[in-house]
């Protein structure tokens, strides 16, 4: 399925603009905007190992998958994790990093208006420095008990209404019933 670029974007401009505008700093603005500080944050990632490439396009697409599939396109030249920010949405890729766990950081950094790309950007950040870690010892322990638990009370229930049967049950005359 063909990628939905976010206007003004368009498959040039990924190759002519925004894959040049990452090879410095691992950021590309394409607005008029400054934003000197998501460089330092993209640094900052990179430091902690998270290979972080950050784009960021002018208003809002119409879709908001419009800018996964352009974070997209751009992973298929830089490599690590890419995050492209629109005034209030974002789109993510990563050959590294679970889709699950970008999500995860994805929803935090969202709605942050168009003025707070760098504040949207460092929640990001934070987000999957702090990890999103599921114990699946502990969900695998949880079910397993609950499993033994719920048999254990099955049995239970069993052994009483057989010991009632056999208590309730009367002797048979040897006549049968008239």
């Amino acid at each position: 399925m063909a990628a939905e670029l976010p206007p003004p974007v368009t498959d040039k401009t990924i190759r002519s603009v925004i894959i040049p505008d990452l090879a410095d700093d691992h950021v590309a603005n394409l607005t008029n905007k400054p934003m000197p500080q998501l460089a330092a944050i993209a640094a900052d990632a990179r430091s902690q190992g998270i290979e972080l490439s950050i784009v960021v396009v002018p208003g809002n697409p119409g879709h908001d998958s419009s800018l996964r599939d352009l974070a997209t396109e751009v992973g298929k030249s830089e490599h690590g994790t890419v995050v492209v920010f629109s005034d209030d949405w974002l789109g993510t890729y990563s050959d590294s990093i679970s889709r699950v766990r970008l999500e995860w950081a994805e929803d935090a950094a969202k709605y942050k208006g168009g003025g707070h790309t760098a504040e949207a950007a460092q929640i990001f950040v934070d987000r999957l420095e702090s990890g999103y870690d599921l114990s699946w010892t502990g969900i695998t322990s949880v079910l397993l008990a609950g499993t033994v638990l719920g048999i254990g009370g099955l049995y239970l229930l069993k052994s009483r209404r057989r010991s009632s049967e056999s208590e309730g049950a009367a002797p048979v005359s040897g006549s049968a019933p008239q």
